[in-house]
């Protein structure tokens, strides 16, 4: 009996967040994250990391509860901010892109914050580990924010890294010992590196919270409605005489107008670009685009791939199909 006690008083707290944080996933938020609610926990975080930063040698030694209470409650926090965001990341990114690796990141740290005694030996002892977990928070919540009010996703994932970084001037101005000033001179001299470096590895990115809400591939006869969809495997002979056509529709927030493109890909190159007509957010259903190609080569045996792209090269979505 006095295991299960130990038992329930060590992890009973992370085991019921865990369970809310399901719930929460996969019940109550299968929509877009609000808006309001991301700008006030990236507020309080930021605050409390602030003070806390400026603070905790002088609370260490007189008031050492009310460290363990801030620690908890930035943990919390960044639990929160996580799971609001984590749903629209998911949604936006692609099975077999590189983009999953950030989505999978998202989802460790998450779950890192859920259990607060792997949280305690992981990341209270490493410094640095911490920083680097509130830059991810501040980026990832911030780039689905600036994208709800209508920034395009390309322009967000540079100005949220940019931000992310600045962010951390307490922790420069504490470290170096500087003023606020120069502190903050010396934050947006990083911080410009790390917009640099988002913008180079944007195709590393879901393009959240843009979501391919539905792609199908079919035969350049007919009209919309009689559209027949091809299986996955099309012969050559019969590609060559009829041709085809990718049809997606794309879901993205009200206000929101971004450039895309569909890339026709043989063997994960790039053969043809095709540049469509900016979507525009807000409609239910997704913004309706298509593209058709009949000019495939002699020999166009080989897997394929429509890659629906942003102007600005992050994937959205991707159709596959092998011809024999």
């Amino acid at each position: 009996m006095s295991r299960t006690f130990g038992w329930i008083r060590r992890w009973g707290i992370s085991a019921a967040s865990f369970v809310g944080g399901l719930l929460t996933l996969f019940v109550f938020r299968r929509g877009l994250p609000n808006v309001g609610w991301i700008v006030g926990y990236l507020l309080l975080l930021w605050l409390l990391f602030a003070l806390l930063t400026q603070l905790r040698d002088a609370l260490e030694t007189r008031a050492r509860l009310v460290v363990v209470a801030a620690d908890y409650t930035i943990q919390s926090l960044y639990h929160g901010l996580l799971l609001f965001v984590l749903p629209a990341y998911y949604a936006s990114a692609t099975l077999g892109s590189r983009n999953v690796f950030f989505v999978a990141l998202l989802a460790f740290l998450t779950l890192l914050a859920t259990f607060d005694p792997v949280y305690q030996v992981v990341v209270h002892p490493r410094p640095w580990l911490s920083y680097l977990f509130f830059v991810v928070a501040i980026f990832a919540a911030l780039n689905v924010a600036l994208a709800l009010v209508g920034l395009p996703p390309y322009f967000a994932l540079v100005a949220s890294s940019f931000v992310a970084v600045v962010a951390l001037t307490p922790v420069v101005r504490r470290a170096r010992q500087l003023d606020w000033p120069g502190a903050l001179r010396l934050t947006i001299l990083f911080a410009v590196g790390a917009a640099t470096l988002a913008a180079i590895g944007r195709a590393w990115i879901p393009p959240a919270p843009l979501v391919l809400a539905s792609a199908v591939l079919a035969w350049n006869e007919g009209s919309v409605e009689s559209q027949e969809p091809v299986v996955s495997a099309i012969a050559a002979e019969e590609l060559h005489q009829r041709g085809l056509v990718a049809y997606t529709a794309i879901y993205a927030p009200a206000g929101l107008r971004q450039q895309i493109e569909h890339v026709w890909c043989r063997e994960g190159r790039a053969v043809d670009v095709v540049r469509l007509s900016p979507v525009l957010g807000g409609r239910r259903e997704g913004f309706r685009t298509f593209s058709r190609k009949t000019g495939f080569p002699a020999d166009a045996v080989g897997h394929w791939s429509v890659d629906v792209m942003t102007s600005s090269g992050q994937l959205i979505g991707r159709l596959r199909f092998r011809v024999i």
